[in-house]
């Protein structure tokens, strides 16, 4: 999953940067609103952390920015503006949750996460499809059970595929969710991340749609739905 976070407190930006990262996440960071508004309106995030009181432009203006462009990405704002009245600006703006500093990192990362988890449709922090079960609380996989070692990018490859789970993904939109912008993309090894997986977890949930992409699902499970609705 990739993540936006505009902040123009350089500490800050930097612990949170670590603490995202730490957490499985693919961070972009933005120190003014200007550029934070650049990039929210120009790459595919899955969730944005936007600070309020930012130099060049204030982040309820860019807010209301990229919902008039029609940007739907979720959006926590992150301030030391704690009144009732910009709260209220800010759910008004096009915000999805609102936390105010001073604040405890973990609870930030919960809020990420069940921001995340309502976009996709999901009522815990499980997701469990089949035998394979991925704890996005502890970036844990299991299948059948047993625990499944993954690497970073093995988990993020998995993990925004369960997010979308019965959906197909295709390669691009991999690549502009796996890597961050700096990142020298090449669509190719995402080949080769779903090779690894497939290895490593029944060989079968991660299905191949040629010419389209990929989507992770039970064998048949949409077929039986279809019969089921029949």
């Amino acid at each position: 999953m990739r993540i936006l976070l505009v902040e123009d407190d350089a500490d800050l930006q930097r612990l949170l940067k670590r603490a995202l990262s730490d957490a499985g996440y693919v961070v972009d960071a933005a120190g003014d609103g200007e550029e934070g508004h650049f990039l929210g309106d120009t790459e595919p995030y899955d969730a944005v952390i936007l600070d309020l009181g930012l130099p060049k432009m204030d982040g309820v203006r860019v807010l209301e920015k990229w919902r008039k462009a029609g940007r739907t990405m979720p959006v926590l704002i992150l301030t030391a503006r704690d009144r009732w009245s910009d709260k209220v600006a800010g759910f008004d703006a096009g915000a999805d949750d609102y936390l105010a500093k001073p604040f405890y990192t973990e609870e930030l990362l919960a809020r990420v996460r069940a921001l995340l988890r309502r976009a996709a449709g999901l009522a815990t922090s499980e997701i469990e499809i089949g035998p394979l079960r991925i704890d996005t609380r502890a970036s844990r996989v299991t299948l059948d059970g047993n625990p499944v070692k993954l690497t970073s990018l093995e988990y993020r490859l998995l993990s925004y595929l369960a997010h979308h789970r019965g959906k197909v993904v295709s390669r691009t939109e991999l690549v502009e969710h796996l890597y961050d912008q700096d990142f020298d993309r090449d669509s190719n090894t995402i080949e080769v991340f779903v090779g690894r997986l497939r290895r490593k977890l029944d060989s079968n949930l991660i299905q191949t749609v040629r010419g389209l992409g990929y989507c992770l699902e039970i064998p048949g499970a949409a077929r039986d739905e279809d019969r089921a609705k029949a």
